[in-house]
This record gives structure tokens, sequence and C-alpha cells, in this order.
């Protein structure tokens, strides 16, 4: 398994747009043939589709491209959960719904969370979103996305 499977990876949304999942494995995608499972990305909310108890939908706009992203809500009443501690359950269920709120139209929001296809359409299924109050936040991360692809992905990849 390569190093960078299970760290978030710093992308820019056309790098994320443009990998592909694995043939070998649904739960992989490949970036220049390195296989990657997290992603982070930092961008403006621009779409926001709730339904209560069940999901939040919403797309980040970093000004390269749009990434899909769900927020799932439905940890109190999902199957998934039910061979969990209800204490551990609750908690999660409590973070979701905090992150939902945080989530409005227009804000800067750093999301990181695993690479999930759906219905052929790559997205992030959300683990954690904070939302950024530094201005600069975006550019760095654009910056940080650049220098990693050089000296990090890019050398993974030959």
């Amino acid at each position: 398994m390569d190093t960078l499977y299970n760290t978030h990876a710093k992308l820019l949304a056309f790098d994320f747009l443009s990998l592909t999942q694995s043939p070998s494995d649904p739960t992989s995608f490949l970036r220049k043939g390195i296989p990657l499972s997290r992603a982070e990305t930092v961008g403006v909310v621009t779409s926001r589709d709730l339904k209560p108890d069940k999901f939040l939908k919403f797309v980040v706009d970093d000004g390269t491209g749009c990434i899909p992203c769900i927020l799932w809500l439905n940890q109190l009443k999902s199957p998934y959960f039910s061979r969990r501690n209800p204490c551990d359950v609750r908690i999660i269920a409590d973070l979701a719904a905090n992150f939902a709120s945080e989530i409005k139209l227009g804000v800067v929001a750093r999301v990181r969370g695993r690479m999930t296809a759906y219905r052929g359409a790559l997205q992030i299924t959300v683990s954690d979103v904070v939302v950024e109050r530094d201005p600069n936040s975006e550019i760095l991360h654009w910056l940080d996305c650049v220098k990693l692809a050089r000296k990090c992905y890019d050398v993974a990849a030959q």
C-alpha cells in the first residue's frame, strides 16, 4: 500500500476531478498511478442541499473547478452505526449536525474526507469541515497544493 493512501491529499479541484477510480480497488482513486483515498480542499460553498436527518450535499469551488461533497446526517438511524457504542454514535451525529450548520452559501470552507464515487461522479464524503476566517486561507491552500504536487505527489509517481 502506498504511503499517501490514508493521507488527506491536498488537491485543487481540477486535480481532484481528474482522478480515476482504481480498477482493482473501488475505494481507491489514482493520481498519475498513485492510489489515494482521502482529500482536503478549500473553497467557497456555492451550492447547498439539505435533507434533514439524511444528508447535506454541497459544492466547494476553489477557482479551478467545483467539488461535490456529501455530509451524512443519518448516524442515529443508519444500520451501519447500530453495532457501535450509542454514546459514540451520538457524538458523531452531533459533530455532523454542527458541521452542517456551519456550511452556508458563500463561506470559505476547508473540507476533508474520503473520496467516493456516486453514479460515476467523484465526490468527497465529508469527515470534517472548518469554516475559514482567514482571507488568505484559500491562496495558502493553492500554494500548498502546487508545492505538494511538485515535491511529493509527482515524485511518488516517478
